[in-house]
């Protein structure tokens, strides 16, 4: 009984935070951020303490959820692709560059030296402040068929700013969208249709990876699981989607990302001060 209880716990953790990342996911507020930032702030590792192992549960999360959009807006991706013009598909293919060619640069630095929480939060409430003064900035001027390849390269550009953690992809290619003058109903779909095929890419780039190196068979239950769960969770959270298209501000989202960021520097300092305080 209690070589079987770790196990039971991992698994529990794994499906609780793939419940989470579908409807973070979805909405512009970091799922990475916060499948990293939530297990810390209530004392714990995650999934695990393994740095590797932990990488590994966080592809099979966007495997789910990646998986799980595909089935979700197959209607709109059938449009999409029917209604492919050269321009769109230049957009589509500018957008791919910048995330393209700073992945392959900067992922490996970035996950070593600034997936921690202190980063995490910082990436949370700058994002969340930008959200939200692009969204009170801008006009709504520009409709979906308004967009040229100029805007899926500065799209792109906000893509290649999400792989700084807490960033949030999402919330990255809406305000560049904002600020290019979308409303917010056509900002959402472009983020949609730009940052499908880079999730999609990094997710099958990111799985070729962790099947050369091959995966611990105890860890592929836990890997299923949040797989499993993250794939059930976006399929149930779609809704959210049409809430974010609503015409209605995004400051909530902002405000929601500083106060988690918040929250996060706040126990920081504490527990620094608490440090110095015994020394």
């Amino acid at each position: 009984m209690a070589a079987a209880e770790p196990r039971r716990v991992r698994l529990g953790r794994a499906l609780a935070l793939g419940l989470m990342h579908g409807p973070a996911e979805l909405l512009p507020i970091s799922s990475s951020g916060h499948i990293e930032l939530i297990p810390w702030l209530f004392g714990s590792d995650g999934v695990a303490a393994d740095p590797e192992l932990r990488k590994a549960f966080e592809v099979a999360l966007h495997a789910g959820t990646a998986a799980a959009l595909v089935v979700a807006l197959r209607d709109e991706l059938r449009a999409a692709f029917d209604e492919l013009t050269p321009r769109s598909g230049a957009l589509v293919a500018l957008s791919l560059l910048p995330p393209v060619a700073a992945g392959f640069a900067l992922e490996r630095p970035i996950e070593r030296h600034l997936g921690q929480p202190p980063t995490i939060a910082a990436g949370l409430i700058a994002g969340g402040l930008l959200l939200a003064w692009a969204d009170h900035r801008s006009p709504q001027q520009r409709s979906f068929d308004d967009a040229t390849p100029a805007d899926g390269w500065w799209l792109g550009v906000a893509q290649a700013s999400a792989l700084f953690p807490g960033v949030s992809r999402n919330g990255a290619t809406l305000t560049a969208a904002r600020l290019r003058g979308f409303a917010r109903a056509d900002a959402e779909r472009l983020s949609r249709h730009v940052a499908l095929p880079v999730i999609a890419g990094a997710t099958a780039l990111k799985l070729l990876r962790l099947v050369q190196r091959g995966v611990p068979t105890d860890s592929a239950p836990v890997l299923a699981v949040g797989a499993a769960a993250a794939f059930g969770s976006t399929l149930a959270s779609t809704p959210l989607i049409e809430l974010v298209e609503r015409d209605r501000s995004l400051a909530p989202f902002g405000a929601y990302r500083v106060a988690l960021g918040s929250l996060a520097l706040g126990r920081l300092w504490r527990a620094r001060h608490a440090n110095r305080s015994a020394q």
